[in-house]
């Protein structure tokens, strides 16, 4: 890896959390769980199970529902998944309206999808690596406007 890439500067970076309203029903089910242990032990082993579910329940919500979508050191990161941003093709966004389309028949099942249902836009890079069998990275953003200006490299603050 270069130099530079390291020392590069994050142009963009988004963390897509799970809103408030859907943190409800796992919390709501793990009291639920925890209150059918509790009522089958009295006694001091009654609070037990809710010291293991709730926090057990918050801990999924958060890592399974927040995904960090980052340009940064010359690549585009979508949680775990990276890609040199050179191997990038054509940018496509999609509107909270216009995304089911692109969810739907037209959805090539060789794609690389990190799709979450609270956030309206969602953006479509097809990437240009040959030995990549990976046709292109479909994935929600909150901003798609900045994430497409940071890939073409255009940093010049908002205002």
């Amino acid at each position: 890896m270069s130099e530079s890439a390291v020392t590069a500067p994050t142009t963009f970076r988004e963390r897509l959390f799970v809103p408030w309203w859907g943190w409800l029903l796992p919390l709501a089910a793990a009291v639920l769980l925890a209150a059918e242990i509790h009522m089958g032990f009295p006694g001091v082993r009654s609070w037990l199970p809710y010291v293991v579910t709730v926090p057990l329940a918050l801990l999924l919500v958060w890592r399974m529902g927040s995904l960090r979508v980052e340009v940064s050191g010359g690549e585009l990161r979508v949680g775990q998944a990276h890609v040199p941003v050179d191997l990038l093709g054509e940018v496509e966004v999609f509107d909270a309206k216009t995304k089911r389309k692109a969810m739907g028949p037209y959805l090539d099942p060789m794609a690389f999808v990190a799709h979450r249902g609270w956030i309206g836009p969602m953006v479509k890079i097809t990437l240009e690596d040959p030995a990549d069998p990976t046709p292109y990275w479909l994935f929600s953003v909150r901003s798609p406007e900045k994430l497409v200006a940071a890939l073409r490299g255009d940093t010049r603050p908002e205002g």
